[in-house]
């Protein structure tokens, strides 16, 4: 039997994902960059529409007939996205940071805004400095400095203020589109995250009581626990051979 099949969806580009060569020594992976980020030619427009359309015709290019989607923070809503307009093909659904909105205000929030608010003016003032710290003390460490450093390198600074309003904006309602998937569910809470709030992750696990759960300590694009929990997940779907 073929290796499980991984896609990988960042929020921004795939050098978030820092366990993919944990992941790569038993599945086949796939990650991209969002259109305008790096070699990824840009958009006449960018939205979370335009990043699933792209992220389909990856698929149809690399010929992948079925295949699990992976997403964290800020990537849920479009690995959702995708699970919903090709449930045929996907297998199953590992979220990180799971919640089911984007939501800042009001009662048991899934978003700290002022994490939210700090991380929004370090991107108008300067995004090299976002790049570099904001995005890893928001993420308690789990993207160091060197991966920072990287995406510097791949971000113009035009693209940043345009990214990061299209990623952050609250208005999907994750939870009605994930009611949509069929397949197994596998959701990660980050232990100690500074953006994801506690009772964002309950009421997720709490409104879908069927998907598979686990607590880590570290971000799960970082996380190793993450990686072995993500593999007995597709594993148990997808046998190893005899």
């Amino acid at each position: 039997m073929d290796r499980p099949r991984l896609l990988l969806v960042p929020a921004f580009t795939e050098l978030e994902w820092g366990i993919r060569p944990l992941l790569e020594q038993w599945a086949d992976v796939i990650s991209f960059d969002l259109p305008g980020v790096g070699a990824e030619p840009p958009a006449d427009r960018l939205d979370r529409q335009i990043v699933v359309e792209r992220t389909l015709e990856k698929l149809d290019r690399v010929g992948w007939r079925s295949c699990f989607v992976v997403g964290d923070g800020w990537g849920l809503v479009t690995a959702v996205q995708i699970a919903v307009a090709r449930p045929d093909a996907v297998l199953g659904l590992a979220l990180g940071h799971t919640k089911l909105s984007y939501r800042r205000q009001g009662d048991r929030a899934p978003f700290n805004a002022e994490v939210v608010a700090a991380l929004t003016e370090l991107v108008d003032k300067d995004h090299e400095q976002f790049l570099r710290y904001g995005i890893t003390q928001a993420t308690g460490g789990s993207i160091d400095e060197e991966q920072a450093a990287e995406m510097v390198g791949r971000f113009p600074r035009a693209m940043i203020r345009a990214g990061w309003e299209a990623v952050t904006r609250d208005d999907v309602d994750i939870g009605e589109l994930l009611a949509q998937v069929e397949c197994p569910l596998l959701f990660a809470k980050h232990e100690g995250c500074l953006g994801s709030t506690d009772e964002g992750f309950e009421d997720a696990a709490a409104a879908f009581p069927e998907a598979k759960t686990i607590s880590v300590p570290d971000a799960p694009v970082a996380s190793e626990e993450f990686a072995e929990a993500l593999r007995g997940f597709c594993f148990a779907i997808h046998p190893e051979d005899p």
